[in-house]
C-alpha cells in the first residue's frame, strides 16, 4: 500500500510543472505531504479493519469448507442409498413380475381345472354345483375384482372339489329328480357310485339307472326289468344291496333306443314308401320268374345239331324230327321248325328261322323293360320323398323354430329314408336287368348259332325228300 502512495506522489511530482504553473513548489510539497498523510491514515484504518475482519472470515471459510465436506459426504451417502434403492427396486420389479406370472399360471390352471371339473361331473350332480361354477366363471370374467379377490373366489372350486371327493368315496345319496318312462318328472332319492347314478321315487315304479338324454333338463330313468328296478330301489332306499353297473355309461341304452323295427323304419319314410316298396317287390318277383324261366331253357348243343343234320342228310326225317322234339323249350321248337322246312330253299329256311328267333326274342325279353323302368323310377320316387320330407321340415321350422332337433327329425327321416329306399330299389333292379338281359342275349346268340349251323349244314335238293 505504501508503495502505491509513493508512485502516486511521483506521478503528481511529474505532472506538477503542467498543473502548478501559478503555484509555488512549497505549496505543492505541503499539499502532497498532507495528502500523503491523510492517505496513510486511511490505509492504516483499512488495514485495521481488514485485520479485524480476516479472522472471522477465515473462521467462516473454515466452517463453510467443513460444511461442504459434510454435504459431499451426505451426497455420496445419498447416492449410495439411491443406488441401493434402485437395486432393491429392480429386484422388487423382478419379484413382482415373477409373482404376476405365477398368478397368471395359477389362473390358467384354475380355468382349466374348472373346465375339467365341469366335464367330469356326473349329469345328476350338475344342479348341485351350478351356483359354484357360475360364481367361479363370473369372478374369472369380472374386471372389477383384484387378482387376490379373483383367486379367493375361484379357490372355492378347489374346496368344493375336495369336499366332493370326500363324499363320493364309498358312494353318496341325495335328493334329486328324474323323468320316468311316461315322461313325468319324479322326485326321489339318488344314489351315486362314481359314474353310476341310480334313482328311486318314494312311491310308484320309478326306479333304475339314470341316463342323460339330449335336450332334456332332467335325467331320465332307463327302462329295466322289474327285478333290476326293484334291486336298484332297495339299494337307493336302504343304502345296501346289489349295485347295477353299466360299463358303457349309458351308451348301451342309447344304442338300444336307436334300434327300431323294419316296419317303423320304413313307416318313417312317408307315403312315398308305398309305391317304392310295391315297385321293388314287383321287380324282385319278376326277376325271380325270369331267372326261373331262363334256367329251364335247354340250348341245343353242337352234338344235337350234328345228330339232326346227320338224320337230315340220311333222309331220316322222322328221326330228325323226333330228336328235335326231344329238346324242350324254344331251342327244340327252332330245330323242329327247321327240320319241317328242310325241303325249302335256303333263303326261305333262313327267313323262317329268323321269324322264329324274333318270336323267341320277344318271349325272352318280356318283362325286362319293367326292371329298367324300376331302376329309373326308384331314384325319382326317392327324390320325391326327399322333397316332401324337406317341405314338412320347413313347415315345422316355420311353426316351431329350429331349437328342438327332435321336432325336425320326422321330416328329415322321411327325406333320407325315402332317398335310401329309392336307391335300394333301383340298384338291385339295375343289376338284375343287366344280368337277365345278358342271359337273354346269350340264349338268343346260341339259337342264332344253331340256326346258322343248320342252314349251312343242310344240303340243297331239287325235290322234296320228305314228301308224303
Amino acid at each position: 500500500m505504501k508503495r502505491c502512495f509513493q508512485q502516486f506522489a511521483l506521478a503528481i511530482a511529474i505532472a506538477s510543472p503542467f498543473v502548478l504553473s501559478a503555484q509555488s513548489l512549497d505549496e505543492v510539497q505541503a499539499g502532497a505531504a498532507s495528502d500523503l498523510q491523510q492517505a496513510t491514515a486511511e490505509l492504516t484504518t483499512v488495514r485495521q479493519q481488514l485485520e479485524s475482519e480476516r479472522l472471522p472470515l477465515a473462521r467462516k471459510i473454515t466452517e463453510l469448507e467443513q460444511l461442504l465436506i459434510t454435504r459431499r459426504a451426505d451426497l455420496a451417502k445419498a447416492q449410495r442409498f439411491q443406488e441401493n434403492q434402485l437395486v432393491e427396486l429392480n429386484a422388487l420389479k423382478a419379484d413382482a413380475k415373477r409373482q404376476a406370472d405365477e398368478v397368471k399360471y395359477i389362473d390358467s390352471l384354475l380355468t382349466e381345472y374348472a373346465r375339467a371339473f365341469r366335464s367330469r361331473l356326473n349329469f345328476i350332480e350338475e344342479p348341485r354345483y351350478q351356483a359354484l361354477l357360475q360364481r367361479v366363471d363370473q369372478a374369472a370374467a369380472s374386471a372389477d375384482l383384484s387378482p387376490v379377490e379373483k383367486l379367493g373366489t375361484r379357490s372355492e372350486l378347489l374346496v368344493g372339489a375336495l369336499k366332493r371327493i370326500e363324499t363320493v368315496q364309498g358312494g353318496e345319496s341325495f335328493e334329486g329328480r328324474a323323468i320316468d318312462h311316461r315322461g313325468l318328472v319324479q322326485g326321489g332319492k339318488v344314489a351315486l357310485f362314481g359314474p353310476v347314478a341310480m334313482f328311486a321315487s318314494p312311491s310308484g315304479d320309478a326306479a333304475g339307472l339314470l341316463q342323460q338324454e339330449l335336450n332334456k333338463a332332467e335325467p331320465t330313468i332307463a327302462r329295466l326289468d322289474a327285478s333290476l328296478a326293484e334291486t336298484s330301489r332297495t339299494l337307493v332306499t336302504s343304502g345296501s344291496g346289489e349295485l347295477l353297473l353299466d360299463p358303457t355309461l349309458g351308451n348301451a341304452f342309447k344304442l338300444s333306443a336307436m334300434k327300431v323295427s323294419l316296419y317303423h323304419r320304413l313307416a318313417e319314410g312317408g307315403p312315398v314308401m308305398v309305391p317304392l316298396l310295391g315297385l321293388g317287390l314287383a321287380s324282385l318277383l319278376l326277376a325271380a320268374y325270369k331267372w326261373f324261366q331262363f334256367s329251364r331253357v335247354r340250348l341245343a348243343t353242337e352234338r344235337d345239331l350234328q345228330i339232326v343234320l346227320k338224320h337230315v342228310q340220311s333222309e331220316e326225317s322222322e328221326r330228325a324230327l323226333q330228336h328235335a322234339r326231344n329238346i324242350p323249350g324254344i331251342a327244340g321248337e327252332l330245330l323242329t321248325t327247321a327240320v319241317e322246312h328242310v325241303d325249302e330253299k335256303r333263303e326261305y329256311i333262313e327267313e323262317i328261322l329268323y321269324e322264329k328267333m324274333l318270336g323267341a326274342r320277344t318271349k325272352l325279353e318280356r318283362g325286362l323293360p319293367f326292371l329298367a323302368l324300376t331302376a329309373t323310377t326308384g331314384p325319382l320316387l326317392g327324390l320325391l320323398g326327399t322333397v316332401t320330407g324337406m317341405i314338412a321340415t320347413f313347415k315345422l321350422i316355420s311353426s316351431f323354430g329350429s331349437g328342438d332337433p327332435k321336432m325336425l327329425a320326422a321330416g328329415i327321416s322321411e327325406a333320407l329314408i325315402a332317398t335310401a329306399t329309392g336307391m335300394g330299389v333301383a340298384i338291385p333292379a339295375l343289376l338284375l336287368h343287366a344280368c337277365l338281359s345278358r342271359k337273354a342275349k346269350s340264349i338268343l346268340g346260341s339259337m342264332e348259332q344253331t340256326s346258322v349251323g343248320f342252314v349251312n349244314g343242310v344240303p340243297q335238293r331239287e325235290a322234296n325228300p320228305f314228301s308224303r
